[in-house]
């Protein structure tokens, strides 16, 4: 990489506009040819001979003009810190590292840590300006508290109303308006006591969670009716068990091929923020269906493919797991027991001509196989029995 100076300086700038600048900041500011960014943050700005160019929408729009200037002095201004929920991390992606330095102002989360007395540690910062409410959904439980950016007053009422929907209408929600400048208010509300309709923009909500809403396991194994399913589900003692055999770690990537409902990459992604799945199914219905559990359990980072096994793989980036629930064959086990070393499959049997296949894999590729027989009480006429399900064989190997 050639060294050279930087000609991008990121700027973070809050609603107290240049009196929150630190020195080097205006110092960028008075070097500049050119300053860019949304007009509610040049509107903040005093006389300065840079020319101004508002941040045109859609955003990435403005980051290909902003490359445009390569080697000419630019400001970009960012609201707070750039990097917390900001667009720096947009932009520095696409720059080498000595083209451009960043200078924070404070974030949206400290301010509204420090006028509701929270610890930012013991509170889940959450930025939602461009992403669903439902991310929210895996932190949902009494007790705990959140901080959330939202990108208008619609937005905060929307998310008031998805609380209460999920039972947790009793939460008090502190509505944070342009913290640190002029226009700054805090208001006070709950979920279902929401009865603002003029919320400024820039808007964070302070969020008490309280009520009876349901509260989603951390642990593996979720029960099965939090995922909708035609009966092509993974049980959730056998999903348990797959889980514990795929092993995740923070920020792999799993296929789960033969996906059904959804379960085992859905509860792979909610083990970690940073993990991701790629589901295969060749039943449109089906992966629909996974589609919609993944976004009602808050992880919208399920890529989908359409298509049967082992032809849909092709393309695909290589996983540090597999998960085969459904489809399996000689030919995409022959195709899973090529992947690069390391990487740890995991497949499950219900027919005899299956575990036929996994016991040959056990044979050739060693690892575990294991026979899974579960059986539930039931009613029997007036007093109860035990009720069987099919049994299940379980390869899992580490390549």
């Amino acid at each position: 990489m050639v060294e050279r100076d930087p000609w991008l300086t990121i700027v973070g700038i809050g609603e107290d506009g240049p009196a929150g600048l630190c020195a080097a900041s205006r110092d960028a500011l008075d070097a500049a040819t050119h300053v860019i960014g949304a007009p509610r943050q040049l509107a903040l700005l005093p006389a300065i001979a840079a020319t101004q160019e508002a941040w045109p929408v859609p955003f990435a729009d403005g980051v290909e003009r902003l490359l445009a200037r390569r080697g000419t002095p630019t400001v970009m201004l960012a609201s707070g810190d750039p990097f917390w929920f900001g667009a720096g991390g947009t932009i520095t992606a696409r720059l080498d590292r000595g083209e451009w330095v960043a200078l924070p102002a404070r974030s949206t989360f400290a301010l509204a840590a420090a006028r509701l007395g929270w610890r930012i540690e013991d509170t889940a910062c959450v930025g939602l300006h461009a992403a669903p409410l439902t991310r929210l959904r895996p932190l949902l439980a009494p007790g705990q508290r959140a901080i959330v950016l939202l990108r208008d007053g619609a937005a905060a009422c929307e998310l008031a109303r998805y609380l209460a929907a999920q039972g947790f209408g009793e939460s008090v929600i502190h509505v944070l308006e342009a913290l640190g400048g002029a226009r700054e208010r805090v208001r006070t509300t709950t979920a279902d006591g929401w009865r603002l309709d003029d919320v400024a923009h820039p808007v964070a909500l302070g969020i008490a969670l309280a009520g009876a809403g349901r509260v989603l396991s951390g642990a593996s194994g979720r029960a099965d009716d939090w995922f909708a399913h035609d009966g092509q589900l993974t049980k959730r003692p056998q999903r348990a068990l797959a889980l514990s055999a795929l092993a995740p770690r923070a920020g792999e990537l799993l296929w789960d091929v033969g996906t059904g409902s959804g379960s085992i990459a859905i509860e792979w992604l909610l083990s970690h923020p940073h993990n991701r799945a790629i589901a295969v199914e060749r039943d449109p219905v089906r992966s629909a269906r996974a589609r919609a559990n993944a976004a009602a359990l808050g992880v919208d980072r399920l890529m989908l493919v359409e298509g049967a096994a082992p032809a849909a793989l092709t393309g695909l980036a290589a996983p540090d797991a597999v998960f085969v629930g459904g489809g399996l064959s000689r030919a995409l086990l022959d195709r899973l027991v090529a992947l690069r070393r390391g990487t740890r499959l995991v497949a499950h049997a219900v027919t005899l001509e299956s575990e036929v296949l996994l016991a040959e894999c056990h044979a050739a590729h060693g690892g575990t196989l294991l026979r899974i027989e579960l059986a539930e009480a039931a009613a029997l006429g007036a007093r109860r029995g035990w009720r069987a399900h099919y049994p299940i064989v379980q390869w899992s190997a580490t390549l």
